[in-house]
């Protein structure tokens, strides 16, 4: 519902049930060799798989459309010479025209083989003056280069957009190479150890290890001296509605290519019209989807008759 990001509980943990009508937001990635893939889709809890609702409230109808709708004119944007501040108004012209507003903390992120945060990153919103002020940092500009591949991440909300560290453990963390420091307490050293190990450089959960009880005692200390950063779960107010979709494209020769995500769910609706050059782009996006789709049937088809 209300919680936007980061949140991945343990299994000793009490948390609440899912029950019908909750809002979840799905964000996962894997890799094969160190070539990443990433994904995150918004959904709501229905009573059974086959039974999905009909409709839902307008508000999370819109701004999920919205962030939907984004992510994919975002993804558009991301070409061979366009620059990051391109795909930043797209995403801004998007927000304005439904009403909504993107999650000030969230990037879009250039990846590369065992890099899942690259230098090359694409802000949803050009901060404020005021933003700056309590110390959100502008996005230098960067241009797109071919053979490049990025993870086109977009969240938005009913709310301001202005995201607060939520009341629950931090689960989520990322080694940071560059720091090194002898560590005292045993457990600290199996959770070092079992991270260089295993997630030498993406990022992990502590219910990836053995030893829950160990990993809780030793992450601390390898978070007060800087080897692991936290990744702590992220929180709108509880009255909002928050929407968050993620795809990774590669930037090819023919063109960027989306290679993963899932289609928007149909009760996600909005009475709200795209703007003009947003409107285009998705007719274009569809019709070439929809080329694709049946050059591929025709193949399958024709590997049946062999």
């Amino acid at each position: 519902n209300e919680v936007i990001c980061n949140h991945s509980p343990l299994p000793s943990e009490e948390i609440a049930e899912l029950k019908v009508g909750d809002v979840v937001k799905i964000d996962l990635g894997c890799h094969i060799d160190g070539y990443i893939a990433v994904a995150a889709h918004t959904l709501v809890v229905s009573e059974t798989a086959d039974n999905p609702p009909e409709s839902v409230e307008d508000d999370l109808g819109n701004v999920a459309v919205a962030a939907y709708n984004a992510m994919l004119v975002a993804a558009n944007a991301i070409r061979a010479g366009a620059t990051n501040t391109d795909v930043t108004k797209v995403v801004e012209r998007v927000a304005k025209n439904y009403g909504v507003n993107p999650i000030a903390t969230v990037r879009m992120h250039q990846m590369k083989r065992y890099v899942i945060d690259g230098v090359k990153e694409v802000a949803l919103k050009d901060p404020t003056p005021e933003d700056i002020e309590e110390g959100e940092e502008p996005v230098p500009e960067c241009t797109f280069e071919q053979a490049e591949v990025y993870a086109i991440d977009v969240a938005m909300t009913t709310g301001d957009g202005k995201v607060r560290p939520a009341a629950l453990r931090t689960t989520v963390y990322k080694r940071n190479v560059e720091a090194n420091y002898r560590l005292k307490m045993k457990a600290s050293r199996y959770v070092l150890t079992e991270v260089d190990k295993k997630f030498p450089t993406l990022p992990f959960t502590l219910r990836h290890f053995d030893d829950e009880r160990q990993a809780k005692m030793g992450i601390t200390e390898c978070v007060n001296h800087g080897l692991v950063m936290p990744y702590p779960s992220l929180i709108e107010k509880g009255d909002v509605q928050v929407a968050h979709f993620k795809c990774t494209v590669l930037l090819l020769p023919s063109g960027t290519n989306k290679v993963t995500g899932l289609p928007l769910p149909s009760y996600f609706k909005t009475e709200k019209e795209p703007d003009e050059e947003t409107s285009q782009i998705l007719k274009e996006i569809a019709e070439k989807e929809a080329k694709k789709a049946k050059k591929k049937a025709a193949k399958k088809k024709k590997k049946g008759k062999k």
